[in-house]
């Protein structure tokens, strides 16, 4: 069922670090904007309402008297997922832009990096201050210039196919425990075509609107573990 249903992609704020120009620039691409427990404080002091806020409510008590809408708070009071997890799991769209999920705790970032496999059929980028950071569907393109970082991360046991990178991903198993690929580089264009999920996609913020652009141009995606 979920809470939020948009047609459109969502920009979805946390507690984390958040800077107005990176939150700015999600809006001009995910013009609805909704907020994970603590990262309703962070978007009203930025000046901006979220239409809905979904999780445990711990980190924010004082909603109603700030102007959020009652009706627009959704707690969800169980402890066995973060607020995160509650809010990309219950909102229904083409793509989240997560703002607000990274730099400050590592333990918080890596929980969102296992969300993102844990919901792999829900499409999601989160903004960080240098990069841009989505898991990988079954196949995607991207229009890069020569000589963008291109970052592979495992989630879990991973193979697939390239084109475009500098050292390819033909013929090689990646695993959090085995080999990476990190800091690869774009040659030109790339193709990522994978046989499992579990990888991260790792690019330069500067690449953000060419992530969305190609994430939102794929049909296929994989289903939920």
């Amino acid at each position: 069922m979920g809470i939020v249903h948009e047609l459109e992609p969502i920009t979805l704020i946390g507690g984390g670090l958040v800077h107005n120009d990176d939150l700015s620039a999600c809006l001009d691409l995910a013009p609805h904007l909704v907020a994970a427990d603590g990262g309703a404080l962070t978007a009203l002091d930025l000046g901006h309402m979220p239409k809905a806020v979904i999780g445990d409510m711990d980190s924010s008590p004082d909603l109603v008297a700030r102007g959020v809408p009652a009706a627009a708070i959704h707690q969800i009071a169980e402890q066995d997922s973060t607020d995160f997890d509650k809010a990309l799991r219950n909102i229904s769209a083409p793509l989240v832009l997560g703002v607000g999920f990274t730099g400050k705790r590592v333990d918080h970032e890596l929980a969102c990096y296992n969300a993102l496999l844990r919901h792999a059929d829900r499409r999601c980028i989160l903004i960080g201050s240098d990069d841009v950071i989505c898991l990988c569907p079954p196949s995607l393109p991207l229009d890069l210039e020569a000589g963008t970082r291109v970052s592979l991360f495992p989630l879990a046991t991973v193979t697939g196919r390239s084109k475009g990178l500098q050292w390819p991903l033909d013929g090689s198993e990646f695993a959090p425990s085995g080999m990476i690929a990190t800091s690869n580089c774009a040659t030109g264009a790339v193709q990522l075509d994978l046989a499992e999920p579990g990888m991260l996609v790792i690019l330069p913020k500067a690449c953000l609107e060419i992530l969305v652009k190609a994430l939102l141009a794929q049909p296929g995606s994989w289903s939920a573990l």
